[in-house]
C-alpha cells in the first residue's frame, strides 16, 4: 500500500530502512490505548551506526542527520507495526530526543529538529509534536542520537 507519506519520501530521496530488530530485552512497539509507544531508535547511514558525541568529535550537521535517520527508523517501526498502513497515524505526539554530546554542547534542540522537521514533511501538521530534547554522556553502542516517541493512531 502506498501512502502520502511514501510518496513524500520518495520525494524527499529518501527510503525507510528496514526496522531494527531489539538489541536487548524489549519489544520494539507498544500498543495502549490507541498510543503506540516506540523504544528508543538508532541512526543507521548506509548501513553503519552513527557514533560520536556531538561538540566533541561530531558537529551540529552530523547530529541532525543522524536525528533524521532516528526518525526514518521510528517510521519503519510504525509501518512495520501497522503492516505497512501509514494512513492509519492519526499524530506524532511526541518524541524524546536524547543526544551523546560534550558538556559545553548546548544545541541538543537543534539537533532533534532533524527529526522533527521531518515528521512534519512527512505527515503534515499529524506530524507537528510536543518534545523532549536532552544531552547525554553516552548512547548504546555510542550512538550520536537515540529518539523514542508516542505516536496515536485510529
Amino acid at each position: 500500500m502506498t501512502t502520502h507519506v511514501d510518496r513524500k519520501l520518495e520525494e524527499l530521496g529518501l527510503a525507510l530502512p528496514e526496522a531494527a530488530a531489539p538489541v536487548a530485552a524489549y519489544v520494539p512497539v507498544v500498543e495502549a490505548n490507541g498510543l503506540l509507544h516506540i523504544s528508543g531508535q538508532l541512526p543507521f547511514k548506509d548501513g553503519a551506526l552513527m557514533t560520536g558525541r556531538l561538540g566533541e568529535d561530531r558537529d551540529l550537521d552530523f547530529g541532525a542527520d543522524a536525528a533524521q535517520r532516528c526518525a526514518l527508523m521510528l517510521v519503519a517501526q510504525i509501518k512495520k507495526y501497522l503492516d505497512g498502513d501509514l494512513s492509519r497515524v492519526a499524530r506524532i505526539v511526541k518524541l524524546g530526543v536524547f543526544v551523546n554530546s560534550a558538556g559545553d554542547f548546548t544545541d541538543q534542540p537543534k539537533v532533534a529538529n532533524g527529526a522533527s522537521e521531518l515528521m512534519q514533511a512527512l505527515f503534515g501538521d499529524a506530524g507537528r509534536h510536543a518534545r523532549s530534547a536532552v544531552g547525554v554522556p553516552t548512547l548504546p553502542l555510542g550512538a550520536a542520537v537515540e529518539i523514542d516517541a508516542i505516536v496515536q493512531i485510529r
